[in-house]
């Protein structure tokens, strides 16, 4: 037997108190036979652990649970429930999933540009592409990340500011950017705001899925780095829609693209520091790292070589890449391979 509801419904509001979901999922279960819950954002339940808690104990019951904000993974909650569950994080399409959707492979020039700019959530591609309807259906989402999950649960005064830094960030994504820099530029434009309300936004952000930080490594010293980490956004089509289009920005869309990419591929994702160098991902997991530079293209000499230079400072065996959009057959430079981005996108290379 399934059992399965949505609690954001308002026919199950009142279920959103942990004891009445707790009763009503407890008359439905049948001793002897198997039972699957389903329960969709169930951050909406108070103290909802102790439901989770409560019905692990008992017998032939298959428990998923869904959640758009990490006070699922809260050190408090990880703490009531550990070692009982598997956690599994979700990111909208891929470049690749996006394609294979469409129904067909072919014009993927015309369809990553539909990617970027349509977004990557699923639901877009049942608009097929209607400008108007995707951006509502955008802006729906943009509205409930930020109002009904930040500002309500974080309990945010200004609401204005938090979304002109939100905006600041999603304007600067791949810039190296900290509290202070963003604090300091938004005073300066006449928008006073303190470093530590610009840590609180960011955290909230950060929470919530809407951006992820990519903190700066030391490949040479193999330390961490705590200033100047760099944000990167979990759509761009949500990008476009707050800020519009900006061509001379496709770069950083194009390394926006590439992390959330990496964090498909099960990597952890930070930006390289080597020497007076910048690497744009240093990429790890269990079976080692992988070093990328992000280019729209390298046909200009001067362009390559300053790709080439980080990458040829770090004096270790590892995979070193070039991605780029240039549409010419893979080279290598000494080791360094120059790859399309859209073949390692839609995973035509490795």
């Amino acid at each position: 037997m399934r059992i399965k509801f949505l609690i954001h419904d308002l026919d199950y509001e009142e279920l959103t108190d942990y004891r009445k979901l707790y009763k009503y999922l407890k008359k439905r279960l049948i001793d002897g036979k198997m039972t699957y819950i389903f329960l969709d954002e169930i951050q909406n339940v108070t103290d909802f652990p102790k439901v989770l808690d409560s019905l692990y104990i008992k017998k032939n019951i298959d428990i998923y649970v869904t959640g758009s904000n990490a006070y699922m993974l809260s050190s408090e909650i990880a703490t009531m429930i550990s070692g009982r569950y598997i956690q599994i994080e979700m990111l909208p399409l891929s470049f690749k999933e996006y394609m294979e959707s469409t129904g067909s492979m072919n014009d993927r020039g015309i369809k990553y540009a539909e990617y970027l700019q349509n977004s990557s959530f699923p639901f877009t591609l049942e608009l097929k592409n209607q400008p108007d309807e995707i951006r509502d259906y955008l802006e729906g989402i943009y509205n409930t990340i930020v109002v009904k999950d930040i500002i309500n649960r974080k309990k945010i005064t200004d609401t204005m500011m938090l979304k002109s830094v939100l905006r600041f960030v999603f304007d600067n994504i791949g810039n190296p950017l900290s509290s202070k820099k963003i604090a300091d530029t938004m005073t300066s434009e006449g928008r006073k705001i303190d470093t530590k309300t610009v840590e609180k936004y960011l955290e909230a952000f950060s929470e919530s899925y809407i951006i992820y930080q990519a903190k700066r490594y030391n490949i040479k010293g193999k330390q961490y780095l705590k200033t100047l980490e760099k944000y990167y956004i979990v759509d761009i089509g949500m990008r476009y829609m707050l800020l519009g289009s900006r061509q001379a920005d496709a770069g950083h869309v194009l390394e926006n693209i590439v992390y959330l990419e990496l964090l498909r591929r099960g990597y952890d994702v930070y930006v390289g520091k080597i020497n007076s160098y910048e690497v744009d991902f240093v990429a790890q997991n269990k079976k080692g790292t992988v070093y990328f530079q992000v280019a729209l293209t390298v046909q200009d000499e001067n362009t390559l070589l300053r790709e080439l230079r980080p990458l040829q400072a770090i004096r270790d065996h590892y995979p070193k890449i070039i991605l780029t959009m240039d549409e010419e057959p893979e080279e290598q430079y000494e080791g360094i391979r120059r790859i399309n981005a859209r073949d390692w996108l839609l995973g035509i290379v490795d």
